[in-house]
């Protein structure tokens, strides 16, 4: 940020810039899956025709949507740390209860109805 010419920051720094999109991403993470578009929207508690708009990049997820999704697809913590950031969303914090639930949640592949079940006794912000 030191140049002080932006055409020429970007230039030199053109490599370290998002260079998919979120639906490109996610559309390659789904691709490792072994399971159908209707089982993930079953398992991310959303309507197949909100996960086909999503895919399609006429709808962009909010943060929690996406966190929906990364645990339907039972995604990696590195992954769904990956999709959060590529999204410009903030990447989960487990020093806040509520992020360290879900973090937890996704290291052990947690269901998401179990996932909310525990949000909800804890007095935190449920995911759907």
């Amino acid at each position: 940020m030191e140049e002080s010419n932006i055409d020429s920051y970007i230039k030199e720094n053109e490599s370290y810039f998002v260079d998919r999109s979120v639906t490109e991403l996610l559309s390659a993470l789904y691709e490792k899956q072994n399971i159908s578009k209707a089982e993930l929207a079953r398992r991310a508690s959303m309507s197949e025709v909100y996960l086909h708009q999503l895919f399609s990049g006429r709808r962009k997820p909010s943060r929690d949507k996406l966190l929906c999704l990364c645990i339907g697809m039972e995604l990696t913590i590195e992954e769904t740390q990956r999709l959060l950031k590529e999204a410009a969303y903030a990447q989960l914090y487990p020093r806040i209860r509520r992020e360290a639930i879900i973090y937890h949640g996704i290291v052990h592949h947690t269901p998401l109805e179990e996932i909310n079940d525990k949000l909800f006794e804890e007095n935190e912000k449920a995911l759907f």
